[in-house]
């Protein structure tokens, strides 16, 4: 084993580390930052006019009559033994409704994501080649538009231009539950299309930003003059020597917006009535439902640390100054 990939090895090791201690302080901290909320979900309308006697009852239930210290000790426990508790709001395990509403979210966020780094890169290696053109200044403006709009306003705006053509709302039709795997199929991809290319459009003016800059900054580079001076046709610059060093700080970018993808997500999924994880936050929020945003967040808290280790690994890979 080489020495670079076992120092490599040992930087990741480290990272993980340090990303299990940083998961269980956000557990504990998100534990009482929750809590500072005023109400609970015994007095907030989860039965609405319900008498004090049966809100004590619901406390007692939901084991909120207990001393803050003691409900700590209990989801501390809980959570050693990698069960999330169970929801206040529909009394199903929280991993249950994590699980459904993550698997919902990720058929959206992945497509518009990849759409997004597609049309990105596209974009910005040709203004950065094409840098002070008319059609550089062109593709900026769209780009710094994408990257100014609100998330809510594109997706009314992309619902009033695609009525009658595209569903409005939802993940899938109820009446078509019944038909063959194909009607199925073309129905989610139908109501996928909607928030996939809002999602899309919203972060893709950040990834064609950073990587025209960084592409510019590179293509000024000495090595790359030498390489042109050799004689190499630009598209082989591009390819080989430009492109990859310019993908550096849109990498850190990505993982930065995977960590974060739920500021986003939660805008497009209210819009679209979309059932996935930023729709479960927004509701859990409202209903002080505690198991589901202590594993929401922790979830969350997890794939942030599980993103950070992708893009050190990656950058790894990229820049061999990093693995020396």
């Amino acid at each position: 084993m080489s020495t670079s990939l076992v120092r490599t090895t040992a930087v990741l090791g480290r990272r993980l580390a340090v990303g299990a201690l940083v998961t269980v302080a956000v557990a504990v901290g998100n534990f009482f930052l929750f809590r500072l909320a005023p109400g609970n979900a015994a007095n907030l309308g989860l039965v609405p006019n319900a008498s004090p006697e049966l809100r004590r009852s619901l406390e007692r239930q939901f084991g909120l009559d207990q001393s803050t210290a003691a409900q700590l000790k209990a989801y501390l426990l809980q959570l050693a033994h990698g069960n999330l508790g169970i929801s206040f709001g529909n009394r199903q395990p929280v991993a249950a409704n994590l699980w459904t509403a993550l698997v919902n979210t990720v058929t959206m966020v992945v497509p518009g994501l990849l759409l997004a780094l597609a049309l990105a890169v596209l974009t910005g290696v040709y203004a950065a080649w094409r840098r002070g053109s008319a059609s550089d200044h062109a593709l900026r403006a769209v780009a710094l538009t994408m990257f100014a709009i609100p998330g809510q306003w594109l997706g009314m705006v992309l619902l009033y231009a695609a009525r009658g053509h595209l569903p409005a709302g939802g993940i899938s039709d109820p009446f078509l539950a019944g038909a063959g795997l194909q009607a199925q199929l073309v129905d989610r991809v139908q109501h996928m299309v909607l928030p996939c290319l809002t999602y899309a459009l919203i972060v893709y003016g950040a990834f064609m930003i950073v990587l025209r800059t960084s592409l510019v900054e590179t293509l000024s580079e000495g090595y790359i003059l030498a390489a042109k001076a050799r004689g190499l046709s630009n598209r082989l610059i591009l390819r080989r020597h430009a492109l990859r060093n310019a993908l550096l700080p849109l990498v850190t970018l990505v993982g930065l917006t995977i960590g974060t993808l739920v500021a986003g997500v939660i805008l497009v999924e209210s819009v679209f009535s979309w059932p996935g994880l930023g729709e479960s936050i927004y509701n859990a929020v409202n209903a002080r439902d505690y198991p589901m945003l202590q594993g929401a967040f922790l979830l969350l808290t997890v794939v942030v640390v599980l993103s950070n280790l992708v893009v050190d690994a990656a950058y790894s890979y990229l820049d061999p100054r990093v693995r020396s």
